[in-house]
C-alpha cells in the first residue's frame, strides 16, 4: 500500500530552510563551517530510464486470452471457484463460492475459520471503524457509506447445512460488534493432509470507497470481498513450535495474510462495463441479455481482486526483458489519464525489469494497473496479486507521484505478493522492504533522492517493528514506523556493509523465501549468513525494540599551555550516545586556524572523550556531518560551538528544535 504524500515539498523546504539557517548562524564566525545538510540532488536535468531500451509495441484493441501453465510454484493450500454478479443499481454483489482446503498440518481440526473483511464497514462499532475513526490516509468514509457481507448458505458437498455452526469470534479485542472473523464447526474432523470442500452463497453490499474497497459512482473496487479462509500454520512455519490457526480481525492499520492457492472466478457485469482482475481471462468475454461475463484464472496467488467500470480506457502491451520471460501489462485508465498511458507503461517496465533483476524473476503472465476516478481515490495506491491500483485521477498532469505509486505497488508483488509475510504481525517485512526498493528505483530512473534526514527527524515516537499492526495506535505512527523507520533499518545495514553486500542480502532473502511466509528472524539469518557476523545487537535495538540513534557533542573545553616557548592548546571534546548504538560514527573537529581533523568512533561504551593537542584550539565539532547515520532522528545536538554561551545555546537549540518539530509534524505521508 502506498502512503499518500501531500504538501511534502512545501513543508520539507520550510523545515530544511530553518535547519540550514540555524546551523549557519551557530557557525557564522568560522569561515570553514560545514553545511548543515548534505547536497540535494533530487532534480536531475535529464531522466534516463532503462525501460526505454525496450521496443514499444502496438496496443491491442481487445484483451488477450491466456491459459494456465503447468509449473507449480507454491503449496496451493486453497482452491476457490467463485461465480459473482454485480448489481450496480444497488451496489451489491451476489456470489456462489466453492472452496477446497487441504490441511497443511498434522493435527486433526474440527473447525475452519474465515475472514469476512467487508463487515469492517458495517457500522461505526466495528474494530476497524473504532480504530480508524472512519479514515484511511487522507480519505474518510462518505456519508451513508457503510457496507457488509452476509453468508446466506454454507453446505458440505453432502448437502449438510453449516449455517447453525457459524460463530463470530474476536480474538484480538473481544469486540462483540465486530463480525470480520467467523468460526465454522465441522460435522466431521479433517486430518492432516486431507481436503474438505464447502459450498457457500453470499451477498456483499459494497461500501462507498474510502479504505481500499467499494464504489465511487459507477466505479467498483472489489478487494477483500469474498469469504477467505484463514491461514493454518504447520509447526515450523514462521517459527511456530506448535501448529495452529493464525487468527486476527480486520483492524484500522492491518492489512492481510493468506495461503497461496488457485482461483477460478466468473464475473458478470452490465454489458457496458470493463473488468480488471487478478490473473488473466481464459476466454473472451461473452455478452448476453445485457450482461458481460468474464472468466478469470490465477494460481500461486493468495488473494483475488477485481475492478469494474463503464469508463475504463483499456490498453495492453506485451513486455519482456532478460529477467522477465514475458508479461502482458494491462492498463485500465480513468478517462482523465487517457493521455498518460506511456508514463504508466514506462514506470511498470522499469519496475518489472529492475525488481526482477534484484529480487528474482516476475513469474506471472500478467500485470494489471487500475487507475480509479478522482472520487475513487480511496481505492488507489493498493496492491493485490498481479493487480495494482494507482491513486485517483485527480489531475491530468500529475507529478512524479504517478511513477512512484506504480513502482511502489509493483514492488509489493515481490514482497507482499510472492514472499507473503504476515502483514497482521510483521507489516514492515512488506512495507519497509517495498519502500526501500521504491527509493532505489526512483533515484536510478528519475533522479529523485529522498531526504532521509527529514524522514528520520519526523520519527518522534519510534516503536518496535515486530508487533501487531494495530498496536502502533494511530495510522501516522504506524506509517512512520512500518514504512519509514523500517526502511531506515535496511539502509542502516547497507551503510555498514556497502551497497554490493546489501544487494546480495536482499537478493538472497527474496529468492530463498518466495512463497514461504518468512519472519524477521529469517531475514536476520540471511543478513548474518551473507556478512558472516552476528547482527543480534542491531536487530535487538532497532527492530525488536524502539531505539533510534542519537549522538551528542556534549561540550568542548580548551586548556592553554606553554611548550618550548610555544602556545599549545589541549581541546577536550565530550561525545555521547543518547540512543541506540551504531558503528562507524564520523566526527569532524574544526580548529581556529582553519584546519580540520576527522575521527570515526565505534560507539563502544556509549561515550568518549577526545583530547586534541595543537597550536590552535578547537572552535567547533560536529557528529556525522554528511548524515550517514540514517537512523539518527535528532541532529540538533550533533553540533557544538566552543565559544557560544552554553545557556544561550541551550535556549536557542530548544526553540529551534520545537519549531522544526512543528514543521516536520505537518508532513503527510
Amino acid at each position: 500500500m502506498t502512503l499518500k504524500r501531500s504538501h511534502i515539498v512545501i513543508f520539507t523546504a520550510l523545515a530544511l530552510g530553518v535547519l540550514v539557517g540555524t546551523l549557519w548562524l551557530a557557525a557564522r564566525s568560522s569561515s570553514d563551517s560545514q553545511s548543515a545538510l548534505a547536497p540535494e540532488k533530487g532534480k536531475p536535468s535529464a531522466v534516463k530510464s532503462t525501460a526505454n531500451k525496450i521496443t514499444m509495441n502496438k496496443i491491442p484493441q481487445t484483451e488477450s486470452v491466456q491459459q494456465p501453465q503447468a509449473q507449480i510454484l507454491s503449496k496451493r493450500v486453497a482452491e476457490y471457484h467463485i461465480d459473482v454478479q454485480l448489481d450496480p443499481e444497488d451496489n451489491e454483489l451476489e456470489a456462489v463460492q466453492t472452496i477446497t482446503w487441504t490441511h497443511p498440518g498434522k493435527k486433526t481440526v474440527n473447525e475452519l475459520y474465515f475472514h469476512l473483511y467487508t463487515n469492517a464497514f458495517s457500522s461505526v462499532d466495528t474494530t476497524f471503524m473504532k480504530e480508524s475513526g472512519g479514515k484511511l490516509r487522507n480519505d474518510s468514509m462518505p456519508q451513508d457509506g457503510f457496507g457488509s457481507i452476509e453468508l446466506t448458505e454454507l453446505k458440505t458437498t453432502d448437502g449438510i447445512s453449516l449455517m447453525h455452526r457459524i460463530q463470530y469470534v474476536q480474538p484480538d479485542d473481544g469486540n462483540a460488534k465486530d463480525k470480520t472473523l467467523i468460526k465454522v464447526r465441522l460435522p466431521a474432523p479433517v486430518k492432516g493432509g486431507e481436503s474438505i470442500t464447502l459450498r457457500m452463497k453470499f451477498k456483499v453490499h459494497l461500501p462507498k470507497v474510502f479504505a481500499r474497497m467499494g464504489t465511487a459512482g459507477s466505479f467498483v473496487m472489489a478487494g477483500q470481498w469474498f469469504p477467505k479462509i484463514c491461514v493454518y500454520e504447520p509447526a515450523g512455519q514462521r517459527g511456530r513450535t506448535t501448529e495452529g490457526w493464525d487468527l486476527h480481525q480486520y483492524h484500522g492499520n492491518s492489512e492481510f495474510y493468506s495461503d497461496f492457492g488457485i482461483y477460478s472466478v466468473r464475473i458478470s457485469v452490465p454489458e457496458g462495463y470493463t473488468v480488471a482482475a487478478t490473473g488473466f481471462p481464459t476466454r473472451s468475454s461473452i455478452t448476453s441479455q445485457g450482461k458481460k461475463i468474464y472468466q478469470f484464472y490465477a494460481d500461486d496467488v493468495h488473494d483475488f481482486a477485481w475492478a469494474a467500470s463503464p469508463n475504463f480506457i483499456y490498453a495492453e502491451e506485451p513486455f519482456s526483458s532478460p529477467e522477465v520471460p514475458g508479461v502482458r501489462i494491462k492498463l485500465y485508465l480513468d478517462p482523465a489519464h487517457k493521455d498518460l498511458k506511456e508514463r504508466y507503461f514506462e514506470a511498470a517496465k522499469a519496475a518489472l525489469t529492475n525488481f526482477s533483476k534484484w529480487y528474482g524473476s516476475y513469474p506471472y503472465s500478467t500485470l494489471s494497473i487500475v487507475v480509479p476516478p478522482k472520487d475513487g481515490n480511496g481505492a488507489g495506491g493498493m496492491e493485490y496479486p498481479t493487480l495494482i491500483t494507482a491513486f485517483g485521477a485527480a489531475s491530468d498532469s500529475p507529478g512524479y507521484e504517478l511513477e512512484r505509486t506504480v513502482i511502489h505497488e509493483i514492488g509489493h508483488q515481490y514482497f507482499y505478493g510472492m514472499i507473503a509475510n504476515n502483514e497482521f504481525e510483521e507489516a514492515w517485512l512488506d512495507e519497509a522492504f517495498t519502500s526501500y526498493a521504491e527509493d532505489k528505483l526512483m533515484e536510478q530512473e528519475y533522479g529523485l533522492i529522498p531526504n532521509l534526514v527529514v524522514q528520520a527527524g519526523n520519527i518522534t515516537a519510534p516503536e518496535k517493528l515486530t508487533q501487531e499492526a494495530w498496536k502502533f495506535g494511530s495510522h501516522k505512527k504506524y506509517a512512520l514506523n512500518v514504512y519509514i523507520r523500517g526502511k531506515l533499518v535496511l539502509l542502516g545495514i547497507e551503510k555498514q556493509v556497502g551497497t554490493k553486500t546489501m544487494n546480495k542480502i536482499m537478493s538472497m532473502y527474496s529468492k530463498k523465501y518466495r512463497f514461504r511466509h518468512p519472519t524477521t528472524r529469517d531475514f536476520q539469518r540471511v543478513v548474518e549468513q551473507v556478512t558472516g557476523k552476528s547482527w543480534q545487537d542491531y536487530f535487538n535495538q532497532y527492530v525488536y525494540s524502539n531505539k533510534m540513534a542519537d549522538f551528542s557533542v556534549d561540550g568542548i573545553t580548551v586548556n592553554e599551555t606553554k611548550q618550548d616557548n610555544q602556545t599549545i592548546y589541549e581541546s577536550v571534546v565530550h561525545i555521547s550516545s543518547q540512543g541506540g548504538s551504531y558503528s562507524k560514527i564520523p566526527i569532524i573537529f574544526n580548529f581556529e586556524d582553519g584546519h580540520t581533523v576527522r575521527q570515526v568512533w565505534n560507539g563502544d561504551g556509549g561515550q568518549i572523550e577526545y583530547k586534541l593537542r595543537a597550536t590552535s584550539p578547537v572552535t567547533w565539532a560536529m557528529i556525522d556531518p554528511m548524515y550517514t547515520v540514517v537512523l539518527e532522528n535528532n541532529h540538533m545536538n550533533n553540533y557544538f560551538k566552543e565559544k557560544l554561551d552554553n545557556k544561550s545555546l541551550m535556549r536557542w537549540n530548544l526553540s529551534v528544535t520545537k519549531l522544526i518539530e512543528s514543521l516536520l509534524g505537518t508532513l503527510s505521508w
